[in-house]
């Protein structure tokens, strides 16, 4: 395991120990297929189809964490994803039947499943998942929405790409500073951001391995 730095800010240190996982996810196949105008609406579709699973069980176990003093102050109900994600597939599928006969991917699943586990044993482990998720989705989020509404015709900022619009965030560069904030204020000795730190790299390798199905899926 590296030894973090113990001087600098545990936001510094969990974004730049987690860069290359980061990079990696990022420079999928199947995303630079995607944004770069190589796959169709229907694996843009496919792929909101999986964040749904990951989302059902990131905000499925809000209620649980809310009082918990490391998980619980990262809650904030302006993040929440789940019902904006709703409203695009009822877009993208025309109506709200979609549900019906809709399975996880391999990699969505266990990603699902890693999430549901450390919500309920790990309240650090569960922050690395908020962490990747939610920042990713307030930073690259807004790239590939625009991407999105270029590319198949989406209203701007409206059905289809709802999940990527933070209405309820008036300014998203003061929100990333106070997250980063409680990131560095966490209540956890060095052994315990070690952990934080490893499982955030995890969550980054559970992406990608999604984006992986993903590329398989659409081939």
């Amino acid at each position: 395991m590296t030894v973090l730095d113990a001087t600098a800010p545990f936001s510094t240190l969990i974004r730049d120990a987690s860069q290359a996982q980061h990079t990696e996810a990022e420079n999928s196949s199947f995303m630079a297929d995607l944004l770069g105008g190589r796959l169709g609406v229907t694996a843009y579709r496919s792929y909101t189809e999986q964040l749904w699973f990951v989302y059902r069980a990131l905000e499925g176990v809000t209620q649980s964490l809310a009082g918990d003093p490391v998980a619980g102050p990262f809650l904030r109900p302006e993040l929440l994803r789940r019902a904006a994600l709703e409203q695009d597939l009822d877009h993208l599928h025309e109506g709200s039947d979609w549900r019906t006969g809709l399975r996880p991917l391999p990699a969505t699943e266990e990603y699902a499943a890693r999430v549901l586990a450390v919500a309920r044993d790990w309240p650090g482990g569960y922050v690395a998942h908020h962490y990747t998720r939610y920042l990713g989705d307030l930073s690259g989020g807004q790239v590939i929405r625009g991407i999105a509404e270029k590319t198949w015709g989406f209203a701007h900022k409206g059905d289809g790409v709802r999940f990527y619009v933070f209405d309820r965030i008036g300014n998203p560069a003061a929100f990333k500073r106070e997250y980063r904030a409680l990131l560095d204020a966490i209540p956890a000795d060095a052994a315990e951001r070690e952990r934080i730190v490893a499982e955030c790299r995890r969550a980054f390798a559970l992406n990608t391995a999604v984006f992986r199905d993903l590329g398989a899926a659409t081939r």
